[in-house]
């Protein structure tokens, strides 16, 4: 067999490559201490050592997690049981103030002096941070701070009812915090009691304070609750002569329990065993502009004989207010008498009398006449001798579904299918005056709730009911539609109350309606627009800081005279009680808290096993025999020489040197 010098070359190539790199594996093995250096080294064994490097890894992470979780746990702990401290404090200076035939009002205002310190101190606690700036009692809202005073001695939780939590092994999650509405906020009491608020729209500057308040007739306030209240202010002209004024409802039912009583700031507030004041300077709120529909007197009294006349076959018209209804019969001839009496018998029947006691005396007391006065009465609208529609509240007046043409004739007011609507913007034609709109096209810009449209008139206009024609016209009618508003020759009506505003008018626009300004606003039937409200919720269960608010305020309030002592007795009672409750609650979070911290122990332990365990099986797979290493390494080096020697003796071979 022929062997080429290249192919000795090559042999010799391959055999020293080979030992070297199985020498310098070796190497890397000892110098590292790992048997397993790739994959390809035992990709089982590989395998089973990421995985148990990802095990460890976990292992590691999951003690980070119960070491801050203890810490944040501790942390908690300690506050609580500071926060035990303060209210057994409280409870001495509780029994103590109950001592009112010795203590006099200047002991209370020294004691009331301590309770407020107290009361700094509880809200600091309960707006302690951990180390990483976190309000331990906000849930998950850890960078709000939670309880925050509002004044009046009200205070209010900003937090949420979350619990953070870590990972303390696979299997294992522990709560790390509390919610402070669970903790301080949401503690059962021994009675019935409210807490106090104001409205997020109110719109005072500076706002106005409500107090925090008290139950000072626990069995009249036993009968209010579970309702709560509203405190609404109303328009300084709701009451004469004009002052600041406020109406208090149920606020589920709209019953009124006070009614446009006169606001004095700081003022105590008694209703329904409820007392509380309100300080500063509310704002009152709009007047509502009452609605009108008038009946015209000319119509009725230029009339025939036989239009008048409902003895025989009763008459009837529908009038509608805020989606109520009521149909008001006609049933007499109004013919018999002459000129202004007829027109007075035509309205006292309708139910507009000028002494409305007709309606409750015999034998009138039954008669048709009566029953319309009630149901203008449900519609809560009047009716005046002179034939005005009224009502006060600004909801609009809608006369309809007149029985017969003659109903339109008597009253002039178009009572025929959807019938008249108070105008919100009336409409005054400037008698025979035309208005050339075909040859000169002029818009307006009208706007309901914040939408504008814009109305566009290109026929000519020769009266009311033309110019309402006009806007009816085209695509005027369609964007009316959309803002809910119709338009009529007595002018625009809004089919919901909302306000109307017309702007950018052309000129001749505003003389064909005969009014002026920009913009031109609803001047009839606008709702009132309520001032700022304060509500009173009824509750079964009372904050720490409102307990402890609620004992400084009655030590500051508290007299000489042996009714206020009296007073301020239940109010200790009730004190004493809620603050046992508190720390029975305190009490079970603090054993929760050592249970969780017990739970975060034996997790450590059980992960230390975990760790222990995956170290060993590791160190099986992945250490490196060191004397098994070494003897291989020498019987590789051996090879590697071997190869070497081998070679040079090879590479010496030449056929010349045989000649």
């Amino acid at each position: 067999m022929r062997v080429s010098t290249s192919q000795i070359y090559n042999i010799a190539n391959i055999g020293m490559r080979d030992a070297q790199v199985a020498v310098d594996k070796t190497n890397q093995q000892i110098s590292s201490g790992k048997r397993v250096l790739s994959p390809a080294d035992d990709p089982v064994a590989a395998t089973a050592i990421l995985m148990l490097n990802q095990e460890l890894a976990r292992t590691t992470q999951f003690t980070k997690n119960i070491d801050t979780a203890d810490n944040n746990l501790t942390l908690e702990d300690t506050t609580l049981q500071s926060v035990v401290s303060l209210v057994q404090r409280l409870k001495e200076l509780a029994v103590n103030a109950g001592n009112t035939a010795v203590l006099s009002p200047s002991d209370y205002k020294a004691m009331a002096a301590e309770v407020d310190s107290r009361l700094g101190e509880l809200m600091n606690l309960q707006n302690t941070r951990n180390a990483s700036g976190q309000y331990i009692f906000a849930g998950f809202q850890s960078e709000t701070q939670p309880f925050v005073s509002n004044g009046g001695g009200n205070y209010t939780y900003h937090g949420d009812e979350g619990q953070l939590s870590v990972q303390a092994s696979t299997t294992v999650t522990v709560a790390v915090s509390d919610s402070g509405k669970r903790v301080f906020v949401d503690i059962p009491t021994s009675h019935n009691t409210f807490t106090t608020r104001p409205s997020a729209s109110n719109q005072a500057t500076p706002p106005a304070v409500i107090s925090v308040g008290d139950v000072y007739d626990q069995v009249a306030f036993d009968k209010l609750f579970p309702e709560d209240m509203l405190v609404t202010f109303n328009a300084n002209s709701a009451v004469n002569p004009p002052s600041p004024n406020y109406t208090i409802t149920e606020r589920t039912t709209g019953k009124v329990l006070v009614e446009k009583q006169v606001y004095v700031s700081g003022q105590d507030i008694k209703v329904s065993g409820a007392k509380f004041s309100i300080s500063g300077i509310p704002y009152s709120g709009v007047a509502a502009v009452p609605s009108t529909i008038s009946l015209n007197s000319a119509a009725f009294t230029g009339a025939v004989a036989a239009d008048k006349d409902y003895s025989v076959t009763p008459g009837s018209l529908q009038i509608s207010v805020g989606g109520i209804t009521e149909t008001l019969v006609l049933d007499q001839n109004f013919a018999t008498n002459n000129g202004s009496n007829a027109l007075n018998d035509f309205i006292t029947a309708l139910g507009g009398a000028t002494d409305s006691s007709f309606y409750s005396t015999l034998p009138y007391s039954s008669s048709t006449a009566a029953a319309n006065y009630k149901k203008l009465q449900n519609l809560g609208i009047t009716l005046s001798d002179t034939g005005v529609f009224t009502s006060p509240t600004g909801l609009n007046i809608t006369v309809k579904n007149g029985s017969s043409a003659a109903i339109s004739t008597i009253t002039g007011v178009a009572t025929q299918g959807a019938g008249t609507t108070t105008p919100n913007i009336p409409i005054t034609y400037p008698g025979a005056s035309t208005f050339n709109f075909a040859a000169t096209p002029q818009t307006v810009d009208i706007t309901v709730n914040g939408k504008t449209t814009t109305l566009t008139l290109n026929t000519n206009v020769t009266n009311a009911a033309s110019l309402a024609a006009a806007f009816n016209n085209g695509t005027n009618a369609i964007e009316l539609a959309k803002l809910g508003v119709i338009a009529t020759p007595q002018g625009f009506s809004s089919l919901n109350n909302s306000v109307i505003s017309l702007s950018n008018a052309g000129s001749n626009i505003l003389a064909a309606m005969g009014v002026s300004g920009n913009p031109v606003t609803s001047s009839l039937g606008v709702l009132a627009q309520p001032g700022d409200k304060f509500v009173v919720e009824s509750t079964g269960k009372q904050a720490l800081l409102t307990t402890v608010s609620r004992f400084s305020e009655a030590m500051k309030n508290v007299d000489s005279t042996q009714t206020s002592k009296d007073d301020f007795a239940k109010l200790i009672s009730k004190t004493l009680a809620s603050l046992e409750n508190v720390l029975g609650n305190i009490s079970a979070v603090q054993g929760d808290v050592g249970a969780r911290q017990n739970m975060l122990e034996s997790t450590r332990n059980l992960n230390s096993d975990i760790e222990l365990n995956s170290k060993t099986v590791l160190s099986q797979l992945e250490d490196l025999d060191y004397a098994e290493a070494s003897t291989r390494l020498q019987m590789q080096t051996f090879v590697l020489s071997a190869a070497q020697q081998s070679f040079i003796r090879i590479s010496d071979l030449n056929l010349f040197k045989y000649m």
